[in-house]
């Protein structure tokens, strides 16, 4: 009976660790985003207008930030994931400047 008990204890423990390893093979548990519903190109240009309330839903800002989100939207066809940072999900989000060098997407 003990040997039983021994074996299915190392059996729970084998199938823990198989699942840890298959949900860190898909990006689960961490902050890596599926690049089909976030990358580059992965939205239309219908969806901005939602994909930029969700991003500027928690800015004081938000009549400015949802305008410069949108601009970047439809040039890029991508928002980033939440609400601030993110943006190297999106690479044409992440590096289009102002003339003075800073973020133009927000």
């Amino acid at each position: 009976m003990a040997k039983f008990i021994a074996v299915f204890l190392l059996a729970l423990i084998a199938i823990s660790m198989l699942q840890t390893l298959v949900m860190a093979s898909h990006g689960h548990g961490g902050h890596h985003y599926d690049q089909k519903h976030y990358g580059p190109g992965s939205l239309k240009s219908f969806q901005c207008p939602s994909q930029c309330s969700r991003r500027c839903s928690q800015t004081q800002y938000h009549k400015p930030c949802m305008f410069f989100c949108q601009k970047c939207c439809r040039k890029c066809l991508c928002v980033p994931p939440g609400y601030y940072g993110n943006k190297a999900v999106c690479p044409c989000y992440n590096n289009w400047k102002t003339k003075e060098g800073g973020p133009k997407c927000p």
